[in-house]
């Protein structure tokens, strides 16, 4: 075995190369102590030489080179929080001829990477640049339209700005393109717009002049429930009507009664139409009547309140609701009253018609039929007593049936019923009886006695009754000759019928 050389010592202990050995000094201390020794060896060469040598990034790029720069852009994006930037592996570009310096290489006692080595390294790690877009493009990302420009790309759905139209000028012409594309969306997206930028004196005095616009603007003030910026624009308008109305509505967004009820005593003194001022009226009369009787009625204390309790409360109610109530809890009390339907009948001038019609359902509930029979009953100029009903006897039977009246009840309003076929009709459908056998006696109609006893249960009452009219009938020359007739009627259409064929 032949013995080492002086210099070849000199070479093992002065390279950054190290001879293979067996032995176990090759820790990760001595691995650190090589680590730090490269490092300081590379400080020493750029001092030195600043010059010769080309800087470096961690990874082995030049520093300034353009794949360095992509990469320092990639990792800032990242670290501000994106993290969707694509990691894209391109073909890489070989690094310039001078760039052959990294701690890698170094660490691994490599004086220079390899071509596949590099190559590797830079394919996996280069982050692609974002790919410069046609000029055609790059006024999409530009602010500076004409009012036009803006409409058009407003209605292609492209992005668009209107905070560049700052001049009173710019902003009524992009407001009139707007009225001229004819897009609803489009004139109300402009008007929000004039609605922050401009005083409502200046947009009020220009909508004025502007009809499609200003429609367009108080849709989207109804829309939005901004009251009294609508009740401000019509009475800027001069539309003092209008303007009482919108300010009128704004009770409803009040919850408790008693400010309702003074707000609405406010706003009587406002210029409302003829009409309107009725209304308005008839409204807080209403609410002031119901505050008052709900206060008395919520104890409960009267029996009809612990036979039928209240399922809700009077308050807000429609006045036929009202009038309803009046008659279910308070009927019979004296005009004098708050709550007695005669005194709320005449105050809000409700009609005999829809009077009788909400008093029948309400008594026909209670199953009082005496209150009932007293809705209809009138008296003559002779003293007589007469039922006259201005809604017609048929829908009162109607409501009567819906309320499960007796039969004795619902016979007494059909016979009121002046049409023949309808009084047989309801008559047949409620199972009146004596209403049906009564009427074909009027009309002397034997025949139809005869039918209608086939329909009815042998030994009953009703098919005794018919028995006796028709044997008492017999020999009544009215109802013979009817018969005959009948039967005459019916043979000569038999025989038209056979000349026919």
């Amino acid at each position: 075995m032949n013995r080492v050389k002086p210099e070849d010592d000199e070479y093992w202990n002065s390279s950054k190369f190290k001879a293979f050995t067996f032995e176990d000094d090759d820790d990760e201390f001595t691995k650190l102590k090589e680590s730090k020794r490269a490092v300081n060896s590379i400080l020493v060469d750029e001092d030195d030489d600043d010059d010769d040598v080309e800087k470096v990034s961690w990874s082995g790029e030049p520093i300034g080179s353009i794949s360095w720069s992509v990469k320092e852009t990639a990792s800032s994006i990242r670290s501000g929080g994106e993290q969707s930037f694509p990691k894209i592996n391109t073909a890489p570009s070989l690094p310039k001829q001078g760039s052959v310096y990294s701690l890698s290489s170094l660490f691994r006692g490599k004086s220079r990477p390899s071509f596949s080595e590099t190559f590797t390294e830079t394919s996996a790690r280069v982050y692609a640049p974002e790919l410069r877009k046609p000029k055609s493009d790059c006024k999409d990302y530009i602010s500076d339209w004409s009012p036009e420009e803006t409409i058009k790309r407003m209605r292609k759905g492209k992005a668009y700005s209107m905070e560049r139209f700052r001049s009173l000028q710019d902003k009524l012409l992009l407001l009139d393109e707007a009225v001229s594309a004819h897009d609803g969306n489009i004139i109300t997206a402009v008007l929000i717009y004039l609605k922050k930028s401009l005083s409502k004196e200046i947009l009020f005095r220009e909508l004025m002049l502007r009809e499609i616009a200003l429609r367009h603007y108080i849709h989207y003030l109804k829309e939005m429930g901004e009251q009294r910026l609508l009740v401000e624009l019509m009475k800027s308008l001069g539309r003092t009507e209008d303007m009482a109305v919108m300010q009128y509505k704004e009770h409803m967004n009040i919850k408790d009664e008693g400010d309702r009820r003074d707000f609405l005593k406010k706003t009587l003194s406002l210029p409302f139409s003829q009409d309107d001022a009725t209304h308005v009226q008839d409204h807080y009369t209403l609410l002031e009547r119901q505050i008052i009787i709900e206060a008395n009625d919520k104890k409960g204390e009267a029996e009809i309140f612990k036979k039928y309790p209240r399922k809700a409360s009077i308050l807000n109610m429609p006045i036929i609701t009202t009038l309803y109530y009046a008659c279910f809890y308070h009927y019979g009390e004296s005009e004098g009253t708050f709550s007695s339907p005669a005194n709320i009948r005449k105050t809000f001038r409700i009609s005999e018609k829809q009077y009788i019609l909400t008093a029948l359902g309400a008594r026909a509930k209670l199953k009082n039929w005496f209150d009932v029979d007293s809705l209809f009953n009138t008296k003559t100029w002779l003293g007589y007593t007469k039922k006259r009903s201005p809604i017609g006897f048929h829908r009162v039977v109607d409501i009567l049936q819906k309320n499960s009246a007796p039969v004795q009840v619902l016979q007494e309003y059909i016979t009121l019923i002046d049409d023949s076929e309808l009084k047989l009709g309801l008559a047949q459908k409620y199972k009146c009886h004596d209403v049906v056998i009564d009427t074909y006696r009027d009309l002397k109609d034997r025949q139809q006695l005869i039918v209608y006893q086939s329909k009815l249960e042998r030994g009953s009452h009703e098919y005794r009754r018919i028995s006796e009219l028709i044997n008492n009938t017999a020999e009544d020359p009215h109802i013979e000759h009817k018969q005959r007739k009948d039967d005459d009627d019916q043979e000569c259409v038999c025989s038209q019928s056979c000349l026919h064929h």
